[in-house]
């Protein structure tokens, strides 16, 4: 016997109708009469034999089995653009909408060189990019609301894989005067003790710059948000600071009239890498930039 099944319209229907509680804005957003919206969710409800959505004079509600249809459809409607962003990539990879995200302190630096290398080589590519923090973008690539992400390994997460694409160093920077900042020759060795500026909780660059320092108990006494902030602050003398090479090449200090010296032997301090969710159709695609990525770093 054939089971009745919803159709995506439907289910497209049903989540539109769960973020706005009204059916006439969710018939608005999903370019459709109130009514063509309402017959489709009470077809639904008779389909899966519940009551999905209370009606009322303040709008539209959703039952308890309503809140799970959602998340179920929500899954589906997932998996239903996979289906058709795979097949486009099998024939044509990085062709159409790809969600890259990336980490702040890469995106600025990285991206100006990435992005025209991208859209040369990829002319049909639909490039959307988020900026944020690594945990968040690694929930993006959990709940596929992103493909892939830039960020700086290693970085341990359950269900993800990811690639290098090159190391990045620890550059020691100051204000003149410091007492390091006329030092010949810098080893990991020379900032034991020193107050250190670092980022703020969140940022996985604090956390590669700590463990780059574990052995020379350097200590970090003030956080910062951004890059940009932490060197205007070395700047005004409170104290120096780590930056990754790649920040360094890219400007962050340009103008500011620091002191920025390498360490020897070199201190690398993270790895450049691109993520994305095990079993994701999109991987071969994040290889793809990964490619694009080599020499960059």
């Amino acid at each position: 016997m054939a089971i009745n099944l919803p159709t995506l319209r439907q289910l497209q229907f049903l989540v539109a109708l769960s973020e706005e509680s009204s059916f006439s804005r969710a018939a608005d957003i999903c370019f459709v009469t109130q009514p063509t919206l309402s017959a489709a969710i009470k077809e639904l409800e008779v389909i899966l034999g519940v009551t999905l959505v209370e009606r009322g004079a303040r709008g539209a509600t959703l039952t308890p089995a309503g809140e799970v249809a959602v998340d179920r459809a929500r899954a589906t409607l997932t998996e239903a653009k996979d289906l058709v962003q795979a097949t486009h990539a099998a024939g044509e990879p990085l062709c159409g909408p790809f969600r890259l995200g990336v980490i702040p302190t890469i995106a600025p630096f990285l991206l100006p060189k990435l992005l025209p290398r991208l859209s040369q080589a990829h002319t049909k590519l639909q490039l959307y990019l988020r900026e944020d923090l690594t945990e968040r973008l690694i929930d993006g690539l959990r709940s596929r609301r992103l493909d892939a992400a830039l960020i700086a390994l290693p970085y341990d997460a359950a269900g993800i894989d990811a690639i290098s694409v090159g190391s990045d160093e620890f550059m020691f920077a100051a204000a003149p005067g410091h007492p390091l900042a006329e030092k010949a020759k810098l080893t990991p060795a020379d900032i034991s003790g020193e107050k250190l500026l670092m980022l703020e909780d969140g940022h996985c660059l604090r956390d590669h710059a700590l463990a780059a320092c574990s052995a020379t108990s350097a200590r970090s006494d003030f956080a910062a948000t951004s890059l940009q902030t932490l060197v205007q602050m070395v700047k005004s003398g409170l104290g120096a600071t780590l930056l990754p090479r790649l920040a360094v090449e890219g400007g962050v200090t340009d103008g500011l009239g620091l002191v920025i010296k390498p360490f020897t032997p070199s201190m690398i301090g993270r790895e450049i890498g691109i993520a994305w969710r095990k079993g994701s159709a999109r991987e071969a695609e994040a290889r793809l930039i990964a490619e694009a990525l080599k020499g960059l770093v």
